[in-house]
């Protein structure tokens, strides 16, 4: 088909920027992946901001992490009973708590868009692995492939909070934290649209269809092949001037050594672990003790969807109020815990109702194998009370990870220390996975899963507080996050060379 574009309204002419130009035979010219375009007037950003790069993070992890996040919030991975599901994410985060403190050494080595696609594909064959096992019953390949991606996931998230972290302007990085948020769990709303479509008709509690396990591999797969657009930090200039600092490749035991020097440099990290060991622990009681227990097939996978809706919602709200400049960044850290720790009382304690429903020989009876379960549908009366709760627990699962995150950003701009920060993060949220889906596992008793949740994030909080109130400062910029004055050299630069 021919191109009729009209050029007056698509100007694809670049902008013209001092960062943005190379040495072509003694003139400047601008290179088109740093200058940005017009398109109907208005100024896309460029490729090479920090902006479309955590935008286009934020869509592989919408691809990826976000179809598992669909797949996962169905409760037992979409299938009837959760004992292989538990199994496979006791070997997912038992790797991923390993090479979660070994993956910034990984993304040292071979940088971030190989190191998020590496990450995609493992989604991928965890996906495939259930598709297998709608046929085979082949509880072996869904354990392995559970083991693989804990390694694929470890890399994928250490890359992608280093980004998140490290290329947003400090006044940025909440706002940067919320819209990857948004983004990422787009792809699990998006992803739950997939069940309900496929098993709307199912009105008993049965595994899901074919049809809903190949719709989320393809989608995988396509996340993992656009990771390989993104582009290396040291070529990312913010739009005040500074940069995002180059990472350097030294060899492993060097970055070893450098894990273990940001633990002693920086010990207080220590205090925010039962903070990263709760952002984990109460998917196992919301997925399969609350979804995957109270509710049918259909009523579970129309849940899912709200619940990953909420999410974006949490993640943006927060976002913005983190970055709000009528408060200082100490202020709101300070303001943040607060509010974050109210949204745990309320919500959790809103959640008790739904327990203490249920006497002694009940909660037995949730503790049994197989359990007796409500079957709620959709149509019931009481379905959309449950679904309102399962509401919150999403927006509240949002505010966690961005606060997270966002604190994280606080305490440094220099990526490799973010870097390990990521990989602490992610590994002892692993770490804490692995113990709690395999307490799913052996059937400990849905109460009990309900009570450690709560417990666990109100003692994140009190064991954060001093962190927030000692370690965020209001400004964290240094000489060196700045952009030197751009030199050009005929005896050391080639023609399409850019020196920064």
């Amino acid at each position: 088909m021919a191109d009729t574009t009209d050029q007056s309204v698509f100007d694809t002419t670049p902008n013209k920027t001092a960062d943005a130009r190379v040495e072509d035979g003694g003139l400047d010219r601008p290179s088109w992946n740093n200058g940005g375009y017009k398109v109907m007037g208005m100024t896309l950003p460029p490729f090479r901001s920090p902006l479309v790069q955590v935008v286009l993070t934020g869509l592989v992890c919408f691809l990826c992490p976000g179809m598992f996040n669909a797949l996962s919030g169905l409760g037992a991975a979409g299938q009837q009973d959760g004992t292989v599901q538990s199994n496979a994410s006791v070997a997912l985060y038992t790797t991923f708590a390993f090479f979660g403190f070994v993956s910034g050494t990984i993304l040292n080595i071979f940088g971030a868009p190989v190191t998020l696609a590496f990450g995609g594909f493992g989604y991928a064959l965890y996906t495939a692995s259930f598709l297998c096992y709608n046929h085979t019953r082949n509880d072996g390949f869904v354990i392995f492939a559970g083991a693989w991606l804990g390694i694929c996931a470890a890399c994928l998230w250490t890359a992608q909070g280093t980004v998140m972290m490290s290329y947003p302007t400090e006044g940025e990085k909440g706002r940067y934290i919320g819209l990857f948020w948004a983004i990422f769990n787009m792809g699990a709303v998006i992803g739950s649209i997939i069940p309900i479509a496929q098993n709307w008709k199912s009105v008993g509690n049965n595994p899901v269809n074919d049809g809903t396990y190949i719709g989320f591999l393809v989608l995988m797969i396509a996340g993992a092949i656009l990771a390989f657009f993104l582009a290396s930090p040291g070529k990312v200039i913010r739009k005040d001037g500074t940069r995002v600092q180059k990472l350097q490749h030294p060899n492993v035991m060097t970055e070893l050594k450098g894990l273990y020097q940001t633990f002693i440099s920086d010990p207080y990290i220590v205090l925010l672990f039962p903070l990263f060991w709760a952002s984990n622990w109460f998917y196992t009681y919301q997925f399969n003790g609350y979804n995957l227990f109270l509710f049918n097939t259909r009523g579970r996978s129309f849940s899912n969807l709200w619940y990953w809706l909420a999410q974006i919602f949490g993640a943006l709200a927060f976002g913005f109020f983190l970055d709000s400049q009528f408060l200082t960044r100490r202020n709101r850290a300070i303001g943040g815990w607060a509010i974050l720790m109210v949204a745990v009382m309320v919500i959790w304690g809103g959640g008790y109702t739904v327990i203490s429903k249920y006497d002694g020989s009940e909660r037995r009876r949730m503790g049994s194998d197989p359990p007796t379960t409500p079957n709620i549908d959709v149509k019931d009366s009481s379905y959309a009370g449950y679904v309102i709760l399962y509401i919150f627990y999403g927006f509240l699962d949002a505010m966690w990870q961005t606060y997270a995150y966002w604190v994280m950003g606080a305490l440094s701009n220099e990526p490799r220390k973010l870097a390990y920060f990521a990989g602490f993060y992610k590994g002892i949220q692993s770490a804490g996975a692995a113990v709690v889906w395999r307490l799913d596992a052996v059937k400990t008793p849905i109460p009990a899963l309900y009570g450690s949740s709560w417990g666990l994030c109100v003692a994140g909080m009190l064991f954060a507080a001093p962190v927030i109130w000692w370690k965020v400062t209001d400004s964290k910029i240094t000489a060196d996050d700045y952009v030197p004055e751009l030199q050009f050299s005929d005896a050391s630069m080639g023609a399409n060379e850019i020196r920064i």
